[in-house]
């Protein structure tokens, strides 16, 4: 009987009966980074599922006989997917961009528009894309100092324990040892998860953005060349291509 109050004693019930002010602000902070965080990594992770799934339509746009049929398969696949609203941009100010008339931006010539129009929106999508990285980053560098700040409330009120009854008797020192030991544990609990997910955001936000840096230069060339841009030396380069066939 007596061993299992002891481990009451390390437990979170006794320290949240047992606790003052600060370790109760403490122990609710660190709950509410942890579901803040939690709830930005399930957002996030839906959010790239469906970047990856609305990356595969490019090539059915490619494929699209017109422009138009071309951008309804883009929303098919995500009515607001980036690739959707790049390509409806760039469509929009192929037809009204040369028409603004008295603008500062009709001082630019067609392709400069059209450039200025595909940056804008891509800057757009990189800002929404980002949207509670932030936090994720904030989250992880500052948890373990928030749980540590409870590990020293906690020794300290094991310190006061042993100075009010003169000696450091387990039973003394037991509850604010086991308040310490909790919010040591916490911290890192609620800083580890933020940060792998920080990472992996990162990483998949540098890669989709990096396709939709290509996908937008491809429609540059479409609505300025009048042809989708082909990145293959032998069709870029067929001079070069000749002398190699040449040399063959």
């Amino acid at each position: 009987m007596q061993e299992t109050a002891m481990q009451n004693v390390f437990g979170f019930a006794h320290l949240w009966e047992n606790g003052d002010l600060i370790s109760h602000s403490v122990a609710i902070l660190l709950a509410l980074m942890s579901v803040a965080s939690w709830y930005l990594i399930l957002a996030k992770v839906l959010d790239n599922r469906k970047l990856h799934k609305a990356s595969r339509a490019v090539g059915l746009f490619w494929s699209a006989t017109t422009l138009a049929e071309g951008i309804q398969k883009l929303r098919d696949v995500g009515g607001d997917s980036p690739y959707a609203q790049l390509a409806a941009q760039a469509a929009s100010c192929n037809s009204d961009c040369e028409a603004a008339r008295g603008h500062l931006a009709s001082r630019f010539n067609p392709a400069e528009q059209m450039e200025r129009t595909l940056r804008q929106q891509l800057s757009c999508t990189q800002a929404g894309m980002e949207s509670g990285l932030t936090l994720l980053a904030t989250t992880g560098a500052t948890a373990p100092f928030v749980g540590l700040f409870g590990t020293v409330w906690g020794i300290y009120h094991a310190l006061v324990a042993i100075g009010i009854s003169g000696q450091a008797a387990l039973e003394r020192v037991a509850g604010p040892v086991g308040e310490a030991l909790i919010m040591t544990a916490a911290g890192l609990a609620v800083a580890l998860p933020a940060v792998f997910a920080y990472n992996a955001f990162t990483r998949v936000n540098r890669v989709i953005l990096t396709d939709l840096d290509a996908f937008a230069h491809d429609l540059h060339a479409f609505f300025t060349m009048g042809k989708p841009f082909v990145a293959n030396t032998a069709r870029v380069h067929p001079l070069r291509d000749g002398k190699h066939s040449e040399a063959a």
